[in-house]
């Protein structure tokens, strides 16, 4: 499941460049950007998807959204994929809740 891969790369389990053939456009650069922040790394339980849901707004594109537990904490995680011309589907965008601040510079 693609949500388990974007807990994998945010936890720091899975390195954020296994996602390049997986991702699109911006998607890829908020993916490192999370990642190096490392938003779900945990010093217990690995964190797991525990809900997941998704909206198709139009044909060949799917907003999902998951929660994603690691003990007793739970987090939001959000994600676009959308269907190429090569018919696989890529992240397209991925958001992680509550969000920390991001620096004007970056």
């Amino acid at each position: 499941m693609f949500a388990d891969l974007l807990v994998a790369v945010l936890s720091g389990h899975r390195p954020v460049h296994s996602m390049l053939r997986h991702t699109r456009g911006r998607a890829y650069d908020e993916l490192a950007w999370l990642a190096e922040r490392g938003p779900l790394r945990t010093r217990g339980a690995r964190p797991v998807v525990r809900d997941i849901g998704y909206f198709e707004p139009r044909p060949g594109a799917i907003e999902a959204f998951a929660r994603v537990g690691a003990g007793d904490r739970l987090r939001a995680m959000a994600f676009r994929l959308e269907l190429g011309q090569d018919l696989r589907w890529r992240c397209t965008a991925v958001e992680l809740g509550p969000r920390p601040p991001r620096p004007e510079s970056d």
